[in-house]
């Protein structure tokens, strides 16, 4: 094989810089930073120090760098979601493959573009669904495709957010609105129709979708409540209270995980002082009853595929710990388990358990359970071997789109049931009137 193949890194948020550029650190052969770009000084600076990039080709901007001649082989797009297309027809344009951030784009038209796109460009556009690339996930979809369970019947699965994470992402951080970023069914969870879509290895058809924004609400705020945690009369008592959260709080506190997610997304390279200052002034220190957050805190979907199977799934902020579930029903057997714990548990009727263990040797996973790194081996050795499309391709990834998209208007239309071929033509009608 050969490398290591060039990167571009055009984000350098905590996925672009946090997430995907350590792969450098750990597999030098596979993959060399030359050129990036961030608005954020202190972004660039960091990506420097540690991967030896030069200044003269760190880019204040995504259009300054998309400006230049083709600078490597690879384009990782990691900015904000209503980017992502602009990017990545700039990026096709210039003869990138690309390694493009989920999700795609909120807008399905925009979607069904760049698919379009890559196809006339045969470039390879891999999109980040790291879910499939776990070794619980991976795990999972093998045994089914065995057989273990027979014919798979239903699946249900849940992605529990947590409190903490939901008021620091969907709250106060930047996915809290619709409008400026993706629908929260989309964004956090276009991973989860991506593997219920791989899993029952089929189309799907109908969605149907219930949820809102339920606790986030200024009429759930204490009548004395603040509008920064800083000048609250309940600070240090209330659970939300940013100052305890960033600081203390044993889920994302600076003095027990140290100076990583989420704190390094509030100030890079924090410190208490540095914290405290951003609390003070920034997002991350806002009331979490007064921020101006529209998306849902809580949400289900039902979902039928072409044979008949059906799919329930289930999304909510007021969880303790962070993790997915997931139970499929077959007809010989019952196959389940929770990503967390790295096992799954095999129920072939009338005979005993069968407790399989996903669980390193050493213990050790890149983050999301591993699949971080695991899209950038794909991505390269797909590159290795002259392909375009591979497992997390543009291809199957729009699918998963259409499923996420149209269970947010199932929800904002107050659950009417939407056929998913119906709606993308609908999407197609649309692009080709503009």
């Amino acid at each position: 094989m050969r490398g290591p193949f060039t990167v571009a890194i055009c984000g350098c948020g905590s996925r672009g810089l946090d997430a995907y550029a350590p792969f450098q650190t750990a597999y030098p052969e596979k993959m060399k930073i030359v050129a990036a770009a961030d608005p954020r000084p202190e972004r660039l600076e960091k990506l420097r120090a540690l991967y030896g990039v030069a200044a003269e080709r760190c880019y204040p901007s995504d259009e300054e760098l998309l400006a230049q001649p083709r600078l490597a082989d690879v384009m990782i797009i990691a900015t904000m979601d209503r980017m992502h297309v602009k990017d990545a027809m700039a990026a096709l344009d210039k003869g990138y493959h690309l390694l493009l951030e989920k999700p795609i784009s909120p807008d399905l038209g925009e979607c069904l573009a760049l698919r379009e796109k890559a196809h006339e460009t045969g470039r390879a556009v891999v999109v980040c669904h790291v879910l499939r690339h776990t070794r619980f996930y991976a795990a999972l979809e093998d045994l089914l495709r065995q057989g273990a369970v027979g014919r798979p019947v239903t699946i249900e699965a849940s992605e529990n957010v947590a409190w903490w994470h939901f008021a620091h992402s969907f709250v106060r951080g930047n996915w809290r609105r619709r409008d400026t970023s993706s629908p929260m069914i989309l964004q956090k969870c276009c991973h989860d129709m991506d593997i219920l879509r791989w899993l029952a290895s089929e189309r799907c058809v109908k969605v149907q979708s219930f949820g809102s924004l339920d606790f986030f609400r200024p009429e759930n705020a204490p009548a004395d409540a603040a509008d920064r945690c800083c000048d609250c009369p309940r600070r240090g008592q209330c659970l939300y209270d940013a100052g305890t959260l960033y600081l203390s709080d044993p889920h994302c506190g600076l003095d027990v995980i140290g100076p990583n997610w989420p704190v390094d997304v509030v100030v890079t390279d924090p410190t208490p002082d540095k914290l405290r200052q951003a609390l003070r002034t920034g997002p991350y220190g806002r009331c979490v009853f007064r921020c101006d957050n529209d998306v849902a805190d809580h949400q289900t979907v039902n979902l039928l595929f072409a044979s008949g199977l059906t799919a329930s799934f289930t999304v909510s902020a007021f969880t303790e710990r962070c993790h997915r579930t997931v139970k499929v029903t077959g007809t010989l057997g019952e196959l389940s388990g929770d990503m967390a714990e790295t096992r799954l548990i095999l129920h072939r009727f009338g005979q005993p358990e069968e407790v399989i263990d996903l669980q390193k040797p050493d213990g050790r996973f890149s983050g999301h359970g591993g699949g971080d790194f695991g899209v950038l081996h794909s991505l390269f050795d797909l590159l290795a071997s002259g392909g375009t499309q591979g497992l997390t391709g543009i291809d199957a990834s729009v699918e998963s789109h259409v499923m996420a998209l149209a269970a947010e208007r199932s929800r904002q239309q107050g659950g009417q049931t939407i056929d998913l071929a119906a709606f993308e033509q609908e999407a197609i009608r649309q692009c080709a009137d503009t």
